[in-house]
């Protein structure tokens, strides 16, 4: 007779039965996310898009700051220059790759930053309450009270113009976003029976924070930043387009939709080529975090 007693006289079956309890819903929403047709799609061209512009420093492309002023505002097609040429004759293929890199690493970075600050904020005021909320809770509605693009623009100006400045300034617009999302989460689950069982054996804060409400905060949080990284990415380049981010002769989308604006009649590709690969960037995320979103959210069948 087999034995299927184990741990402490827990059975077996038990056991199973408990860890597909846990890992069930990660697996649904991964079928779910396999069976959306628009979050393939949206994942598959973001993926192609990463993979290009993580490998521009290995492509047989120009160089992004190489001028040629005998080949200025070259056409689409142009032997050479597959994209065309911009006002300093600057090949337009190169820039987009290397603009996409600045672009959606400044997004990615500045979603990281805002998310760590949001995430701690977020947990010590839901988790600690009285006190810690009202001090961090206050802040948090201090920084939501000005309208997001002219706190961006009073921090860069405090800051200077700048790529990196530009990525502190929308970071920190960003954390009450997160901070809020994280403090309602942890409100919720801080009252449950496995964090009060915890508390009673007497475990330490940071391991309920850590083992516990942590983790049942994830799925929130992934939507969250799915959606955010797309709004990054366009206020990045929306920076960078006022002359508030990246400066010039920088390769970025915001930049170039900047320069390109000045030769709109005569070379309307200059603008419209960064324009669409924002665009085309920021709808593959939102997609993504749409997919995401439906495929986490247990009330949706």
């Amino acid at each position: 007779m087999v034995n299927v007693e184990k741990n402490n006289g827990a059975p077996a079956s038990s056991l199973i039965t408990e860890e597909k309890k846990f890992a069930g819903p990660w697996k649904v929403a991964r079928k779910k996310l396999i069976r959306d047709k628009t979050a393939v799609f949206g994942g598959s061209v973001l993926l192609i898009i990463f993979i290009t512009v993580l490998l521009a420093p290995i492509l047989p492309i120009p160089n992004p700051d190489a001028t040629d002023i005998g080949s200025r505002l070259q056409p689409m097609g142009t032997a050479g220059h597959a994209l065309g040429t911009d006002e300093l004759g600057r090949d337009l293929l190169s820039r987009l790759i290397w603009g996409g890199r600045a672009s959606i690493s400044i997004g990615i970075l500045a979603v990281m930053i805002a998310l760590a600050f949001g995430m701690v904020l977020g947990l010590v005021a839901g988790y600690f309450q009285k006190f810690y909320d009202t001090i961090i809770m206050r802040f948090i509605d201090i920084l939501m009270a000005f309208p997001y693009i002219l706190l961006a623009i009073a921090i860069i100006a405090a800051l200077g113009p700048g790529l990196i400045n530009t990525m502190i300034a929308i970071s920190i617009v960003g954390i009450p976003y997160y901070a809020r999302i994280v403090r309602g989460s942890t409100l919720q689950f801080r009252e449950m029976e496995f964090v009060l069982a915890e508390k009673a054996i007497g475990a330490s804060h940071f391991h309920i924070i850590t083992r516990h409400i942590l983790p049942n905060c994830m799925p929130p949080i992934i939507v969250a930043v799915s959606l955010d990284v797309g709004w990054m990415i366009l206020a990045a380049s929306g920076m960078s387009f006022l002359g508030l981010g990246a400066q010039p002769p920088l390769a970025e989308w915001g930049v170039m939709l900047s320069e390109g604006q000045k030769y709109i009649r005569m070379a309307p590709h200059l603008s419209l080529l960064p324009g669409i690969s924002i665009f085309v960037v920021v709808l593959c995320w939102n997609l993504l975090g749409d997919a995401l979103r439906d495929a986490l959210d247990p009330k949706i069948k």
